[in-house]
């Protein structure tokens, strides 16, 4: 006679619900994020005292390419100076604070201008400059032409008749040596934002 046995059901335990993925964010997940952000951070420390600068703009002597307030990005690094670069530099016998201009010659270049025409040469060439406000024609103290000295450059405002530069004897020629860095972008106001070499 056969006996009747019970069945025997298999069963497998139920998910808790916990200990799923995703249900908490994993601790070594939470940590990689905190050294990205402290990774980043550190960057942004090297990449700013050691690389890059962030400047004011005082004044309107580079209006229309920069105007006052403006915060302006440079560079000094692997920085030969060019004509036509915008650079930030010291002169300490004018004023205590980064003067920003434009390069208009480098060393060995002769500079002169025709302040009745507004037009200045270079190398006895018309220079090119559609980034001005205005015509060249306030002399200050200058009396051309005159050649930059080896490890200088000459340097002038794009806004000609509100700027103190190369041609102002407290100026004259800037050493290379003082030259902070090269302008790059416009950063602040948001209105103002690019490269400064536009034109």
């Amino acid at each position: 006679m056969k006996e009747n046995l019970p069945k025997i059901h298999e069963t497998q335990n139920e998910p808790s619900g916990l200990g799923e993925p995703g249900s908490l964010p994993k601790r070594s997940e939470v940590y990689d994020w905190i050294q990205c952000v402290v990774a980043a951070l550190v960057f942004c420390v090297l990449l700013f005292s050691f690389f890059v600068r962030l400047v004011d703009v005082i004044g309107s002597s580079m209006y229309p390419t920069l105007e006052d307030a403006d915060k302006i990005v440079i560079s000094r690094l692997f920085y030969t100076p060019e004509q036509g670069d915008i650079v930030v530099f010291r002169k300490g016998s004018f004023k205590d604070e980064p003067l920003v201009k434009r390069i208009i010659a480098v060393a060995g270049q002769t500079v002169d201008i025709d302040f009745e025409n507004g037009i200045v040469y270079v190398d006895g060439e018309i220079l090119d400059e559609p980034y001005i406000a205005e015509l060249t024609k306030e002399r200050e103290d200058f009396y051309g032409p005159v050649t930059v000295p080896e490890g200088c450059i000459f340097v002038m405002g794009d806004n000609r008749m509100k700027s103190n530069d190369s041609r102002d004897e407290r100026i004259g020629f800037v050493d290379e040596r003082s030259i902070m860095g090269k302008v790059y972008v416009t950063v602040f106001p948001l209105k103002n934002f690019g490269s400064v070499y536009r034109n």
